[in-house]
């Protein structure tokens, strides 16, 4: 089993990593006085600190390990996951669903739905959000132990209960706001840590151009192969593709995934609110250049039997997972490997930070307060959201082991969003823009959902029905199944929340008031030039998205 060799300046780096990120949630405990503190960072970040947390509790082990893997995969077409599959929706959040979350006060997503619906539809989102959450959670401790564990020879348990207490750490001390700072520094650390590894590849086979000349053809472009799933990687078609990807679950995570949208709550005021994912988009746009580049240089290598590189095998399963790692092994130098290793440590505690700050407040406030404790105080809202981090901090530890078993955590993930995302995206498009939507009509609709995307991927796993059946093409991926049972699953949400809201009871437009469109106040820009509006500023990143997807047809 391969090793990396780490020197005393590596361990160092590791170690200051660590020291660092501890002593930040020490230094803010001080400042996290109560629960809006603790759940919201007090609501005091620019658009610049918000929109970066915002993507980098995003970009964790599924952005880095398993994009780096699924490229390795399936191609190209991984990049549909960052372009089509993310700036639509995030820009859409930001120009038009923001002035409903930020100006309603609410502090989670749920929180949305108890005001637009009532109390058994946020219930049943929240106790979905939280299982999905921790499912989640697991993934980035998996991801972890994985590089401790087989690059740096640690004890597979060990690995992954030390990453875990550091997190928990400080997470526990000051919630959001040391979660929002370390997100900052472990944003730049990824970027400057992983993406000499893209550089050094292409230099080795020879030049970008070189890079998409020896990988196959079904591999290199986006959208040209799409008409017939035979042609390309991930054996899916446009459709699936626009549909299942580009609407459902783009928008269903981007736009209604509390762990991102919480960094928007985060924000001063609601420009900066609605800032936040669009001046992510710009920094969502460029990652491809790291992980997906990085994927089709170890799927070179990996054919030049001359190269001596090969993924890991487990139990005779390829471990797709272990490209980003071995990548770099074989071009840090001693001193650099530290960095590497502590980009890859950043990521993983980017995502679980995220999982986690997100998980105590829907905890804390949709179930534990809403059913539970209802005249909770204060002060006890706010330890129980520090009991609420340990308790999933624990609780992930378990469900890394299930994702141990897949060979590919990104399908592992895209199946989770399926099953909760998906459906809740069509009861948030309902609920914000047709305001004839009712309560039952939700709770029944999203219920609906979830239940069918579930039973479908039992049906598709235990070989009851056959996968083909599900996406529409006589050939498929477990990829492509994921993308059209999101479709439908956000289909029959959309469907039977419309049929049965025909036949009960509605809220008063009073009730709904800053809760639909139609009856919202108009956002108020003020005198700001128009090269700062969000709106104008989402153009631009429009146009970049557009350009990026005409390049690389």
């Amino acid at each position: 089993m391969p090793t990396i060799q780490l020197g005393f300046a590596d361990w160092l780096v590791i170690g200051l990593y660590f020291v660092f990120v501890l002593g930040i949630g020490l230094y803010l405990k001080k400042y996290t006085r109560n629960e809006n503190d603790f759940f919201l960072a007090g609501r005091k970040n620019s658009a610049w600190v918000a929109g970066l947390a915002f993507l980098s509790a995003n970009l964790g082990a599924l952005e880095l390990l398993g994009m780096t893997g699924n490229t390795f995969q399936y191609g190209m077409y991984v990049a549909h996951f960052y372009w089509i599959g993310a700036i639509p929706a995030m820009l859409f959040l930001g120009v038009y669903m923001m002035p409903f979350y930020y100006s309603s006060r609410i502090k989670s997503v749920p929180g949305y739905l108890k005001l637009r619906f009532d109390e058994k539809t946020r219930v049943l989102n929240a106790a979905a959000f939280g299982v999905m959450t921790l499912l989640v959670s697991g993934i980035n401790l998996y991801a972890m132990a994985l590089v401790l564990h087989t690059f740096l020879g640690w004890n597979w348990d060990v690995s992954m209960w030390v990453s875990a207490a550091t997190v928990a750490a400080y997470v526990t001390l000051s919630g959001l706001m040391s979660a929002i700072f370390t997100e900052i520094i472990q944003f730049f650390l990824i970027w400057f840590g992983l993406f000499l590894v893209s550089i050094l590849g292409v230099i080795e086979i020879g030049s970008i151009h070189e890079v998409f000349s020896r990988i196959p053809p079904a591999y290199g472009t986006l959208w040209s192969t799409s008409a017939n799933p035979a042609d390309n990687g991930m054996l899916v078609t446009w459709g699936g593709v626009v549909l299942g990807l580009g609407f459902v679950l783009s928008f269903g995570y981007w736009t209604t995934d509390f762990l991102v949208v919480q960094r928007a709550f985060s924000a001063k005021n609601l420009r900066s609110a609605r800032l936040t994912p669009i001046l992510a988009s710009f920094f969502k746009m460029a990652v491809p250049f790291i992980v997906v580049v990085a994927g089709l240089v170890a799927l070179i290598l990996s054919q030049d039997k001359q190269s001596g590189f090969a993924l890991l095998q487990e139990g005779g399963q390829v471990k797709y997972d272990s490209a980003l790692p071995l990548l770099i092994a074989r071009y840090y130098p001693p001193g650099l490997i530290g960095l590497g290793v502590t980009a890859l440590l950043a990521g993983f505690m980017a995502g679980q930070a995220g999982n986690i700050s997100a998980f105590n407040t829907v905890w804390t406030y949709d179930i534990y307060q809403s059913v539970i404790n209802k005249k909770a105080s204060e002060a006890h809202l706010l330890r129980m959201g520090r009991v609420a981090t340990i308790a999933g901090i624990l609780i992930s530890l378990v469900t890394a082991y299930w994702a141990k078993s897949f060979p590919s955590i990104m399908d592992y993930m895209q199946a989770i969003f399926s099953w909760v995302n998906a459906p809740l995206f069509a009861t948030m498009l309902l609920g914000m823009f047709v305001k004839w939507i009712t309560p039952n009509g939700a709770f029944w609709g999203l219920l609906a959902g979830m239940g069918s995307s579930f039973t479908l991927f039992l049906a598709v796993k235990f070989e009851w029905v056959e996968r083909n059946l599900i996406t529409l093409s006589s050939v498929s991926s477990d990829m492509a199944a994921n993308f059209w049972r999101a479709w439908w699953a956000w289909l029959i949400c959309f469907a039977v929340t419309i049929v049965i809201s025909l036949f009960t009871e509605r809220k008063s437009d009073a009730e709904l008031t800053g809760l639909v469109k139609g009856l919202t106040p108009e956002v108020k820009e003020g005198d700001v030039p128009i090269y700062l509006k969000p709106g104008f500023i989402a153009c631009i990143s429009l146009i970049i998205l557009v350009a990026l997807n005409i390049y690389f047809w």
